[in-house]
């Protein structure tokens, strides 16, 4: 039997990429509960399928919130994995970091049922990021039916701005994404 189809082609049913996505998307009929943001922070925390680039980010994520389709990310910058020749975080793990800050907001915009590959993404550096927790701000502006619009900032422990990008995705059922 075949599954129904959206009008773009894609199927409705959903498969979770890994143990942090169930819920359906905002504009589906959900067939359950949506996941709350305690809910979704809980898979997050619990997950046994953490990518092994967040590993390397030291990626830990500090809260959701679905209504302004944000996150919080808190990050351990190890100065073994990350630093450049000047001791301070190579710019291109900085840009890492804030691809996942954006990322993810895109999956918890989504409801947990879409991941969204970056299609382009432009970083301004205001300052060195120094090795410690630095924290890091997901935002979808705009979630399209085809694209998403992302903003990503990272700030030190001192809460002063590091980083700022601004990127566009492409959201992608979990299921179209295995394939």
């Amino acid at each position: 039997m075949s599954s129904p189809s959206t009008r773009s082609g894609r199927s409705d049913r959903q498969t979770p990429m890994t143990d942090v996505a169930a819920a359906p998307a905002p504009s589906e009929t959900p067939a359950t509960e949506p996941l709350t943001d305690e809910a979704i922070l809980a898979r997050f925390l619990r997950t046994k399928n953490q990518p092994t680039g967040s590993q390397t980010l030291g990626f830990r994520l500090v809260s959701v919130c679905q209504a302004d389709k944000s996150v919080e990310v808190a990050f351990e910058a190890k100065a073994e994995l990350l630093l450049n020749p000047m001791k301070q975080i190579q710019g291109g793990y900085l840009c890492a970091m804030l691809d996942e800050c954006m990322s993810v907001a895109c999956m918890v915009a989504s409801g947990m049922t879409h991941v969204a590959p970056t299609a382009e993404m432009k970083t301004t550096f205001f300052r060195p990021a120094m090795p410690g927790v630095l924290k890091g701000i997901g935002r979808v502006a705009k979630w399209g039916r085809t694209i998403a619009f992302t903003e990503g900032e990272l700030y030190d422990a001192d809460g002063r701005l590091l980083a700022k990008a601004t990127g566009t995705a492409v959201p992608t059922p979990f299921q179209s994404y295995k394939k």
